[in-house]
């Protein structure tokens, strides 16, 4: 492929990686817990210049954006006066049961009790250690420390599992507004300074100004790269009519 063609056209790419990007922020607006994307770009392969090429300058092929992790700031705090609802007030997660095992990392603290009394999420993912609300506990009479342990009463139930990683940003998002850790994130341990709010939810924290501000650059980005294509299309084509 041109050279020309193919690095407009890596361009392309790029900004339609930082749209989905965006526009999945968007679709995340109300998800409680949910944190925005970070999306960066990269440079192509660089090569050195072939025969005629000016000294010590090289070419490259386009740029390419991804998924550098996702903003770590805290989304407002929104009160619910739900005994069950809570919000992390600090960095760290609360550990969940992964649905295909192991074990997830979430902000949601919108939790619930199943059929079996455990607290589950939003999502039905137990906590992990599970913690277990007895047949007859109102749940209103649930309380939960900032340090997360639950109790009804002066009867202690068990403790929100709050966790946190070394790399946040090597977290791999689970599709269940929640993430996994990886060998990038580092292993997962026990956030001793983590704490939460009852009766309260963390908002996502996407501001859509910025979002929006920031689709139009990439919408802007998008239109001038196809501009490079059509213009070297147009190029090749009268190239073609004079060879023949």
């Amino acid at each position: 492929m041109n050279t020309a063609l193919s690095t407009a056209a890596a361009g392309m790419e790029a900004q339609q990686a930082w749209m989905d990007a965006l526009s999945n922020d968007i679709a995340n607006v109300s998800t409680t817990g949910y944190k925005s994307l970070r999306v960066g770009f990269r440079d192509l392969l660089y090569q050195s210049p072939g025969r005629g090429g000016a000294a010590g300058t090289a070419t490259g092929a386009g740029a390419a954006a991804q998924i550098v992790g996702q903003n770590s700031a805290q989304g407002a705090l929104e009160a619910t006066e739900r005994p069950l609802d809570v919000a992390l007030t600090t960095p760290g997660f609360i550990q969940v049961q992964a649905p295909g095992g192991g074990v997830a990392l979430t902000r949601d603290g919108n939790l619930q009790i199943g059929p079996d009394g455990q607290l589950r999420t939003a999502t039905g993912q137990a906590l992990e250690p599970p913690v277990r609300i007895p047949k007859g506990v109102d749940p209103e009479d649930v309380s939960i420390a900032p340090d997360g342990t639950v109790s009804a009463g002066r009867r202690a139930l068990g403790r929100i599992p709050l966790v946190e990683v070394t790399n946040p940003n090597g977290l791999q998002a689970d599709g269940e507004n929640g993430y996994l850790p990886t060998a990038a994130s580092g292993p997962v341990r026990t956030a001793v300074n983590a704490r939460v709010q009852q009766g309260t939810l963390e908002a996502s924290n996407v501001d859509l100004g910025t979002v929006m501000t920031a689709m139009t650059e990439a919408q802007q980005g998008y239109a001038l790269a196809g501009k490079a294509v059509t213009t070297q299309d147009e190029v090749l084509a009268v190239a073609n009519g004079l060879i023949r």
